[in-house]
């Protein structure tokens, strides 16, 4: 696969492959691949539009959204669901993972690799394989714990 020049890897890779898959390469999906290759850590697709719209304004939230659906299947992004709900999506190697959420000060903590295995291993048993980009578990942290709360 020809690589595209002016992206980063793996992104660059990116646009043969759409390609590949009969999608064109647009500004627009450059300008959401530009903002997702310079970003680290979690996103919404709201904030990821803001960002987009900041170097090109004609990008439209549409666009964001089936960008995302497409580097999802191909494995760029991986989206979750926040305490609270929201859709978010999650970048680079640290893609699949889960979630501590204090349901007292609203903390947010990413759960380790040994953990997400002991979550999984619980459910095995079962015949059940469990999704670590979904797993976001609430309760009350060791400070909001100590404090009473």
């Amino acid at each position: 696969m020809a690589a595209h020049a002016s992206l980063p890897a793996p992104w660059d890779t990116l646009p043969a492959q759409l390609r590949a898959r009969g999608q064109r390469w647009t500004p627009q999906r450059d300008a959401v691949v530009r903002a997702l290759s310079s970003a680290r850590g979690h996103l919404t697709g709201s904030q990821l539009v803001d960002l987009c719209r900041a170097t090109d304004p004609s990008v439209v939230p549409s666009t964001v959204y089936r960008t995302l659906d497409a580097l999802e299947e191909l494995g760029f992004v991986r989206h979750s669901h926040g305490a609270d709900g929201r859709e978010e999506y999650h970048l680079g190697p640290d893609a699949s993972h889960g979630h501590l959420h204090c349901a007292v000060c609203g903390g947010q903590w990413q759960i380790q690799d040994d953990e997400v295995d002991a979550v999984s291993a619980a459910f095995a048993g079962r015949g059940f394989a469990v999704d670590a980009s979904h797993v976001t578990i609430v309760g009350r942290c060791r400070a909001c714990t100590a404090a009473g709360n």
